[in-house]
C-alpha cells in the first residue's frame, strides 16, 4: 500500500464539511449548479497530477486556504519538494500536505491509495488534473502515444473516480472536478491525441453531474485555454491569452465558490472558443484553418 511521504495529524476536531451538505436552492436557471465551496478551512483535498503547472499551484492556493492537500503524481521528488515548501500551521489553521506518489495508469495502485486516504477521513473534493500532451497530426500519427494520451487523460480519470465514488456516494457529500481543455471543444490541428481525451472527459462530466447531482455531489469540468505549463512550453506557436497557473487556479476556487459546473479560463480567450462550436462545419473548418495556417 502507498505510504504518504509527510503527515500531520490535525491538533483539533476536523470542522463538518459544509460544501454539498444540501443541493442548492433556488430558482433552477439562477441557482447554482453545485453547492458553493467557499470555506476551505480543513476540507479534504486530493489533487490527482499535482507535481507542476495548475496541479501545483492549485494545491498551493487551497494549502494557504485552510484546506488538507493530498497530492498525488508520478514524481515522488516534486511532491516532497511542496511538502517541505508548505507547512501547517502551530495554531492549526494550515496542516501540511501529504504527497502520495502514484501512477494513475495503475489501476490497483489507485484503489490502494484511495482506500488508505479514505480511512483517514472523507474527502470533500477529489481534482483531477493529471494530462499528457504530445503535438500530433493524421500525416504522423503514433499508436504508442495516442494510446498514452487515452491512458493518462482518459482511463486515469475514470480510475481515480471508480476508486472514489462509492465513498462519495455513501456520504451524500463531496465534490469532483475534471480539468479537461477548450482543446476538446471541437477538432483542432495537430491535436488528433490530446483533443479526443479532453472530449471524453468533458462528456464524461456532464454524464457524471447528471447522475450524481440528484444525490448531492458536486460535479465540475475546467477547460482551461493556454496557461503556463510543462505540456505548453513544448508549443512553437504564439499562444494567445497565456496565463499563469496561479491564475489558473484561482479562476478554478472562483468556480467552486460560485458552484458552476463549467469553469472556463481566460474568458476573453474561452469565449470565442465557445463560439467557434456553435458554428457549422461549413464555417467552421475554413475557419479553423485560416486563424491556425494549417
Amino acid at each position: 500500500m502507498n505510504t504518504p511521504r509527510a503527515f500531520v495529524e490535525p491538533a483539533a476536531p476536523r470542522p463538518i464539511a459544509t460544501p454539498a451538505a444540501q443541493r442548492p436552492s433556488g430558482w433552477w436557471l439562477t441557482r447554482p449548479f453545485n453547492p458553493p465551496l467557499r470555506d476551505w478551512r480543513g476540507l479534504r483535498v486530493w489533487l490527482v497530477g499535482a507535481s507542476s503547472g495548475i496541479g501545483a499551484a492549485t494545491a498551493a492556493a487551497l494549502h494557504a486556504r485552510g484546506a488538507q492537500v493530498l497530492v498525488s503524481a508520478r514524481s515522488a521528488s516534486a511532491l516532497n519538494a511542496f511538502v517541505a515548501q508548505h507547512t501547517g500551521a502551530a495554531d492549526g489553521t494550515r496542516f501540511t500536505p501529504q504527497a502520495w506518489p502514484l501512477d494513475v495508469t495503475d489501476a490497483p495502485a489507485v484503489a490502494r491509495t484511495a482506500q488508505a486516504l479514505l480511512q483517514q477521513g472523507p474527502l470533500d473534493l477529489v481534482l483531477y488534473c493529471a494530462g499528457h500532451y504530445r503535438e500530433m497530426r493524421a500525416t504522423d500519427m503514433d499508436m504508442a502515444d495516442l494510446k498514452r494520451h487515452l491512458d493518462i487523460n482518459y482511463t486515469g480519470a475514470l480510475h481515480v473516480i471508480d476508486a472514489v465514488l462509492p465513498g462519495l456516494i455513501a456520504r451524500g457529500q463531496g465534490h469532483v472536478s475534471l480539468i479537461s481543455s477548450v482543446a476538446g471543444f471541437r477538432g483542432l490541428p495537430k491535436s488528433l491525441a490530446y483533443g479526443p481525451t479532453k472530449a471524453a472527459l468533458t462528456h464524461l462530466a456532464e454524464t457524471l453531474y447528471l447522475d450524481l447531482e440528484p444525490l448531492g455531489l458536486g460535479v465540475s469540468v475546467v477547460h482551461p485555454g493556454f496557461v503556463q505549463t510543462p505540456l505548453t512550453a513544448q508549443n512553437a506557436f504564439t499562444m494567445p491569452a497565456l496565463i499563469t497557473p496561479e491564475q489558473a487556479a484561482q479562476a478554478m476556487i472562483g468556480g467552486w465558490a460560485s458552484g458552476a459546473f463549467d469553469i472556463h479560463y481566460p474568458k476573453r480567450f474561452t469565449r470565442w472558443m465557445k463560439l467557434l462550436r456553435l458554428l457549422p462545419y461549413r464555417l467552421y473548418f475554413p475557419a479553423v484553418r485560416r486563424f491556425t495556417g494549417l
